[in-house]
């Protein structure tokens, strides 16, 4: 599956497919790879992840970048019991395997594998930038997509999940629900607290990067910086 030309997609989301669109993504790719070098020799492991939006086709002419007030994006947290990122809420995704075609095919592969979703109803929009993830050693391909045909989802294995969402957009975006983390070593991230959850970590980083270049998001306090594990500790989670 290739991905869509600017015509086909909704004109809310062309602006992931324009020109400098992805500077914040390739800003956080950079500071990524500068890590990888930093703690890794060989080479790493490829993974993909779904950065999936819904919402309608049409959007809305007086929201923010035409943003339709339905809008939303796929999440999922991660059980508790896992060895690495436990409890961490992540898009759907995961390691690529020898049969898929390229990352495209690995992140609609896992998503439906975690969510239950229709690959069928799934829009590629672009690939973004690689994204080194130090603990588990993946270098990450972001798959933007747009939900075009949205189908059923759930959490299929609870071993590996413990919810599957569709969060509004507009909750994400709100200011009150935004801030930067902090964590022990000093590691800065966007976060939004929402519905129990706080999305933080190559997760936050990469909607930051989206919003940022969308038109959607007004302003927040990039002052306000909190203490990651103060923060999770917030929503029941740990480190």
């Amino acid at each position: 599956m290739t991905t869509s030309t600017p015509a086909d997609i909704p004109r809310w989301l062309r602006f992931a497919t324009e020109p400098g669109a992805s500077d914040a993504a390739e800003t956080l790719s950079l500071a990524r790879a500068i890590r990888r070098a930093a703690t890794i020799s060989g080479e790493p492991r490829q993974a993909a992840v779904l950065v999936l939006f819904g919402g309608s086709a049409d959007g809305d002419p007086s929201g923010p970048g035409g943003l339709p007030a339905d809008a939303d994006v796929l999440l999922t947290q991660r059980a508790s019991t896992m060895r690495q990122h436990r409890g961490q809420v992540a898009f759907p995704g995961g390691a690529v395997d020898d049969d898929d075609s390229g990352p495209i095919a690995t992140a609609l592969r896992e998503a439906s594998e975690e969510t239950g979703l229709d690959p069928a109803g799934v829009e590629p929009i672009v690939v973004l930038p690689k994204l080194f993830v130090p603990p588990s050693r993946f270098d990450v391909s972001p798959v933007v997509a747009y939900w075009r045909a949205p189908s059923e989802v759930r959490v299929v294995d609870q071993s590996e999940t413990e919810r599957v969402v569709r969060v509004p957009l507009a909750e994400l975006l709100d200011p009150a629900n935004r801030f930067l983390v902090r964590g022990p070593l000093g590691y800065r991230s966007p976060a939004f607290q929402v519905d129990g959850l706080l999305v933080w970590g190559l997760t936050g980083g990469i909607l930051a990067g989206l919003f940022g270049s969308s038109g959607w998001e007004p302003e927040w306090d990039r002052d306000d910086v909190r203490d990651l594990e103060t923060s999770l500790a917030a929503v029941g989670m740990t480190l």
